[in-house]
């Protein structure tokens, strides 16, 4: 099938390479890399109707942006995908403002990372049936056998995508926390081969614990060679947007989002105050500012 693909990095580079080797005909544009096409207009040029374009940018502007050049060059009957990690409000809005000028939108939410060019992404699709399944080729050399699944409308593939990395965070931290524990006890604890030895058998066993193994052995058994400061690129936020407005209780979502704002502070200001209430009402002793 042929395709043009927006956006060449670690993600859209090796997806690009996954179709090209299961022979579709994919052609390019990045304009920060070289590329089959140079502009949007290029693109669309190489294309055969009905065209399908595949954004693959980050949220956001860029892809906004991006997606209104397309909707000005695009013709009725073409597909224009984003496989980002879009708020799925804006994917709705999207596909409103293409059916307007008879362009299909589906949403594609895309999990697999850096690891996706041979393992396969997990792909997460939401639109309407006709350009969905126009499309299925596509998904299907993407995805690994029973990784690719039409989830519902328009939004629904980035609404699942979003609430699949709310759950990735309550994992993580879940893993973060424990190793802690294990890191601080009064025993000299191997953490990468209790890493390791989790990986068969055990109930905590997951890809997620592969990659901590993996880590350990790259940036040591103390990770000493990282800073733990870990950022948030929205979807956990939105997960906690949506959970409020549906009334459902996420605590261990929150929690570790929360607890990914509490790293990136050098100093707590809310320890302090804390430090100093404790010292007014009991007298409990504080410890003094570094110069």
């Amino acid at each position: 099938m042929q395709l043009g693909m927006i956006g060449l990095g670690r993600m859209g580079g090796n997806m690009t390479k996954r179709l090209t080797r299961d022979g579709h005909d994919v052609r390019t544009y990045d304009p920060g890399v070289d590329s089959t096409a140079s502009s949007l207009a290029e693109l669309r040029d190489m294309l055969d109707a009905p065209r399908a374009f595949w954004m693959m940018v980050p949220a956001g502007k860029i892809t906004e942006d991006t997606f209104q050049e397309l909707l000005q060059l695009a013709e009725a009957g073409d597909a224009i995908v984003d496989g980002g990690n879009s708020n799925f409000r804006d994917s709705q809005r999207r596909h409103r403002e293409a059916a307007a000028k008879g362009i299909h939108f589906v949403d594609v939410g895309v999990s697999g990372g850096i690891w996706g060019l041979e393992a396969g992404y997990c792909l997460m699709a939401g639109g309407e049936s006709e350009p969905v399944s126009r499309l299925e080729p596509i998904f299907l050399s993407l995805a690994p056998e029973d990784g690719y699944a039409h989830v519902g409308g328009a939004g629904a593939g980035h609404f699942v995508k979003m609430v699949h990395n709310g759950i990735e965070y309550g994992l993580m931290q879940a893993y973060a926390e424990g190793f802690e524990v294990l890191e601080k006890s009064e025993f000299d604890l191997d953490l990468h081969e209790i890493a390791g030895i989790w990986r068969y058998g055990s109930v905590v066993r997951s890809w997620l614990l592969e990659l901590l193994y993996a880590a350990f052995e790259v940036e040591g058994a103390k990770l000493e060679k990282i800073k733990g400061y870990v950022e948030d690129s929205g979807e956990g936020r939105w997960t906690i947007e949506e959970a409020i407005a549906e009334d459902v209780p996420v605590p261990v979502i929150s929690a570790a989002l929360f607890a990914r704002f509490a790293s990136r502070q050098d100093e707590s200001f809310a320890a302090k105050v804390s430090a100093a209430l404790r010292n007014q009402f009991g007298g409990h002793a504080v410890k003094a500012a570094e110069d």
